[in-house]
């Protein structure tokens, strides 16, 4: 079986025995700067029903916006939601903490900006036993509460915007390459070494890259849901993708072609951008002219393509007026070049110490 994921079936996969019923889930989630999403964020995880206890471990970083004092006030509410500290705010240094601090066999990756679909843990548990696999995800439907964030979360969920991964646009139950947030066993999670505190963005990617290579299934279902509230502001989205792209560009670095080809198609987008101008810019100077000049101008042509599927999958959505396809119009190439910039920086240079300062500051849009 094959998906559009690029995961392919192993010749003799491992496979994880089922848990007992009743032995418990712990979700984990780290926490920045999410003061208006978290309380809603924590009732869909606390709302779940599973055969077992659960636990809620929120690993909190240093947020500016009441977000731990508010996490605090849930915790001290429900005893079944604990906190541990995230000092550096790094995402997977807060999983990894989270995970340490939890107590039970399967462990359930959430974020503070989703909302998990009602039965989300009974079904990923059932796929689980059903399956053998050692990490089950699902499909990100990504919601908006502003005309721009609705453009975003537009872009997010179709094929044009983010490269049409499973998990992003949906499609077959299958082995996958990687899983959107995961429900993950605990055994084969301890055996790879939980996450790669080095890793700062891609960090589930390069997670399920050792599980699959230590022999483990990992798992597409397209039955199970979360909701993801993306990005409220133009800045803050290009930091975001500036961000994820440089990280995938050090993830390119260390591990070459196991990272899969659509990947590769932001940063060719930008070396269009730059080659169609500096041929316009020497073909309005002078500088390039007669037959040169005409054999140059091919380059245009994949970027006129480019722009029409943009302007095309803008004009055809339906019920969102002018000013949500001007802002899909807008949002989509924001998305792509902003990543593919990155991406390029991170290849080049590496990733460094680059964080998604998206995260670290400002205000969020309050859900509806």
């Amino acid at each position: 079986m094959r998906n559009d994921q690029g995961a392919s079936d192993a010749s003799s996969p491992k496979r994880c025995a089922p848990v007992a019923r009743d032995a418990g889930v712990s979700f984990v989630m780290p926490v920045l700067n999410e003061q208006p999403y978290l309380t809603r964020a924590v009732e869909t995880v606390l709302e779940q029903s599973v055969p077992g206890p659960i636990e809620l471990v929120l690993a909190l970083g240093p947020s500016s916006d009441g977000t731990n004092e508010l996490a605090r006030e849930i915790a001290g509410a429900d005893p079944r939601v604990r906190l541990v500290d995230n000092p550096a705010a790094d995402i997977p240094v807060g999983l990894n903490a989270a995970i340490r601090a939890s107590r039970f066999p399967t462990i359930i990756r959430v974020d503070a900006h989703s909302e998990l679909s009602p039965g989300y843990a009974r079904r990923a548990l059932e796929t689980l036993d059903r399956t053998g696999a050692a990490n089950v995800g699902g499909v990100m439907r990504a919601d908006g509460s502003t005309p721009f964030q609705s453009a975003v979360a537009r872009a997010y969920n179709s094929r044009i915007g983010l490269g049409g991964g499973a998990y992003h646009s949906g499609g077959d139950e299958g082995e996958a390459e990687s899983a959107y947030l995961g429900v993950i066993r605990r055994a084969p999670l301890e055996e790879v070494g939980l996450f790669d505190e080095t890793i700062r963005r891609g960090e589930d990617w390069e997670l399920n890259l050792r599980l699959r290579g230590a022999g483990y299934l990992v798992w597409f279902d397209p039955e199970l849901s979360v909701t993801y509230w993306p990005r409220d502001s133009w800045t803050r989205l290009v930091r975001q993708f500036f961000s994820t792209g440089t990280w995938r560009g050090e993830l390119v670095r260390r591990f070459g072609t196991k990272n899969s080809l659509r990947f590769f198609a932001p940063p060719a987008l930008v070396a269009l951008v730059v080659c169609g101008i500096v041929v316009g810019a020497l073909q309005f100077t002078g500088a390039l002219s007669g037959g040169w000049s005409i054999a140059a101008s091919i380059v245009y042509l994949p970027l006129a393509a480019y722009v029409l599927l943009v302007a095309a999958v803008a004009l055809g959505q339906k019920r969102v007026g002018l000013r949500g396809r001007l802002w899909s119009a807008a949002v989509v190439p924001s998305m792509h070049l902003a990543w593919g910039l990155g991406f390029l920086r991170g290849f080049v240079a590496g990733a460094r110490d680059t964080v998604d300062t998206s995260r670290l500051s400002g205000r969020n849009t309050p859900l509806p």
